[in-house]
């Protein structure tokens, strides 16, 4: 739905809590260039997914929402096991918003 960047599933992201693997990404072509080294990317992509499982804990998924927005990322999604997608900003970490701001036709549920 982006232009001018790529999805990338189980993305090593480097955190200060050590690498990330991120369940899904989207990634500019600009950022791709700079952020690689070594097959794991030193800055986050512009959007981290987090597919959240039974094992996840609120605590764990809050954590690595936090640990991505550190790392540099622009929004943090979740979608949680009924395909309901929570959308998150840097600016505004806690307060999930209705759509992405990078990618606003996104839906809010996927895998119907």
């Amino acid at each position: 739905m982006l232009k001018g960047g790529k999805v990338v599933t189980e993305c090593p992201v480097s955190t200060e809590d050590g690498v990330k693997g991120v369940d899904v990404v989207w990634i500019s072509a600009e950022r791709l260039v700079t952020a690689r080294r070594q097959n794991v990317l030193v800055q986050a992509p512009e959007i981290c997914v987090e597919v959240i499982s039974p094992g996840n804990t609120r605590d764990e998924i809050t954590e690595k929402k936090r640990l991505y927005f550190a790392a540099g990322a622009n929004e943090v999604w979740l979608c949680d096991m009924n395909g309901r997608m929570e959308f998150f900003v840097a600016a505004a970490p806690t307060s999930a918003l209705a759509h992405s701001v990078l990618c606003p036709d996104f839906p809010g549920t996927v895998g119907e």
